[in-house]
């Protein structure tokens, strides 16, 4: 119901609008170019790559890299262009690809069965199975929505209720070790929104994009933000000894979490509204709302259980150097706890089926094919031909760029990493400088997949809202050319000033 009043408009959710119809757009479409792009370059590095092995002999070492060619990193090379090409394409899962490309590594010998199955059972895989255990009572809980909830009902603006639920979107980092799982919870919170917004469609869309826009830059909050993250310390770890745990990279990543999903919200505001839609005042009806999402008037108790539970593990995720605990374990207890009879708030059969194991099966298929890409020069060999700019600063731009674009052509955020992070490691040896901390600024860079509806889940989840008017794919492309660029700034400033700082330095 909307209701005037002399200089003042204000919206409530008691009785919302009946939305727009919503237009039928197919998920993919749009794709097209960016699968041929996607042949072009394979082909490319599969010219670039038959021309230097015909003019050298196999078991050799070549001039240029001083890297052994055999035939272990030819097939390794071969095995992992046709995996990301089964990656473009959207006819094959992404975890059958990476599966059947790790178990083409283990008949080939580049890779030992024991590799294979001991990243199933690696300490990152159970983090992240604990993490979703937990983030399953959390949720069962209504507090992310409750909430998202309170912060829109402080707004008066347009401007304010962005980024007050940009605020709250960030925080849901914390609790949510998934970026589609985190954009399905906040998905009801955008269709009450959206509802009570019809006769305002510049802010329905604004909206539409805010959500799974802040949804992915923010996850680079947290080691679980998102399984890439993992997959980065995974191989980290594999190759010089040493990951990135959860503290370090909270201190890294929410600074950049924060200011990033606020510059993208006042980027949507500029280039998706006016000046009218974000200065009309608004209240917000926060008893209609959390009626409308099903969520209790009241806090209660098991709510009340639940927040204290996350941030007693967040704080020992935080502090794990003092008391030697590893978070694997400490998640561990978190999700006993939240599926105990008596204090949880989820039987443990039901959170453990939420689990979403083919995403397990693919960082582990995918952190094995780093290794192999790492263990059989391959990745040192690669490189060397492909970033070889023979400086430190030129090789940071040159990363960072490849990684914001690599969206393009590789839509999963943890099949990007697992093809970057092995080439990284050994360019940034190379040239002298932290294999950390390019590897850190890879992977930040890797958050931006805003082009397409295809570029990532949560893109494609507001794409498609039924009954209500999102965005297409000019919609997408008005905003990722000034937020791809804003993304590579954002995360080559904080790669030469405020990492440094945090005690990340670049060399």
């Amino acid at each position: 119901m909307n209701t005037s009043s002399p200089g003042r408009v204000l919206v409530e959710y008691a009785t919302p609008s009946r939305p727009a119809p919503a237009r039928r757009e197919h998920p993919h479409a749009g794709g097209g170019w960016a699968v041929g792009l996607t042949l072009v370059a394979l082909g490319a590095l599969g010219f670039v790559a038959a021309v230097s092995f015909v003019h050298t002999p196999v078991g050799t070492v070549t001039e240029s890299s001083g890297i052994a060619v055999d035939w272990g990193a030819i097939g390794t090379m071969l095995v992992f262009t046709a995996a990301v090409a089964g990656w473009v394409t959207d006819k094959l899962d992404d975890t059958f690809v990476a599966l059947t490309a790790a178990a083409a590594l283990v008949v080939l010998g580049t890779l030992d069965p024991e590799d294979l199955f001991t990243t199933l059972g690696a300490e990152p895989i159970w983090l992240l199975v604990v993490a979703f255990v937990l983030a399953a009572g959390v949720n069962r809980t209504g507090l992310p929505t409750r909430l998202a909830i309170a912060l829109a009902a402080r707004a008066t603006t347009a401007r304010q209720l962005t980024h007050l639920l940009t605020a709250g979107l960030v925080i849901t980092a914390l609790l949510v070790p998934s970026t589609s799982g985190r954009a399905a919870l906040v998905l009801p919170v955008f269709t009450a929104l959206a509802g009570a917004f019809a006769e305002h469609r510049r802010l329905v869309r604004a909206l539409a994009l805010l959500f799974p826009s802040v949804v992915l830059l923010s996850a680079i909050a947290t080691l679980v933000g998102a399984g890439a993250h993992l997959v980065t310390s995974q191989v980290l770890a594999g190759t010089t000894g040493a990951g990135i745990g959860f503290g370090r990279w909270l201190l890294l990543g929410l600074p950049l979490a924060v200011v990033s999903s606020h510059l993208a919200t006042e980027l949507i505001l500029l280039v998706h509204t006016r000046r009218r839609d974000r200065r009309v005042p608004l209240r917000v009806d926060a008893a209609a709302l959390r009626e409308q999402v099903g969520v209790g008037h009241r806090v209660g108790r098991e709510e009340l259980r639940a927040a204290a539970l996350l941030g007693i593990v967040i704080a020992l995720w935080s502090t794990g150097p003092l008391h030697g605990f590893p978070p694997a374990l400490v998640a561990l207890a978190g999700a006993l706890l939240i599926t105990s009879p008596r204090l949880g708030t989820v039987r443990l059969g039901t959170a453990v089926s939420e689990v979403p194991w083919a995403l397990l099966l693919f960082m582990a298929a995918t952190a094995a094919l780093g290794t192999a890409l790492t263990s059989s020069g391959a990745a040192s060999w690669l490189a060397g031909h492909v970033l070889d700019v023979g400086s430190g600063t030129g090789l940071l731009i040159l990363v960072i760029v490849l990684s914001v674009a690599a969206h393009l052509l590789v839509q999963s955020r943890s099949a990007r990493s697992s093809v970057l992070i092995p080439l990284v490691i050994p360019a940034a040896t190379a040239v002298g400088m932290n294999p950390a901390a390019l590897a850190f600024a890879s992977t930040a860079g890797a958050g931006f997949c805003h082009t397409l509806p295809s570029s990532a889940k949560p893109v494609a989840m507001f794409a498609r809202v039924e009954g209500v008017t999102t965005y297409d794919t000019r919609d997408l492309a008005a905003l990722a050319a000034p937020l791809g660029l804003l993304t590579a700034a954002l995360v080559l400033l904080c790669s030469l000033t405020l990492w440094p700082y945090l005690g990340l330095p670049l060399y």
